[in-house]
């Protein structure tokens, strides 16, 4: 469960990482690259909101209280 997360955290990191040498490579002109990595960090953010919904219906994951 914890590496899935892990995993998709990563993954969007990468595609940030990806839109900002794009973008700074190409200086801002509307680059495809650009578009394609922020679109694909929409999608992974998107599965893995969707991921920890489908595991708390499921019970593999619980809400807990903040410790005082």
């Amino acid at each position: 469960m914890k590496a899935i997360i892990l995993i998709a955290f990563l993954g969007i990191l990468v595609s940030l990482g990806s839109a900002l040498v794009s973008l700074t490579r190409h200086g801002g002109s509307g680059d495809r690259g650009v578009i394609r990595a922020l679109t694909w960090r929409i999608g992974l953010s998107m599965a893995l909101f969707g991921f920890i919904m489908l595991a708390y219906w499921l019970g593999w994951v619980a809400p807990h209280g903040v410790a005082r």
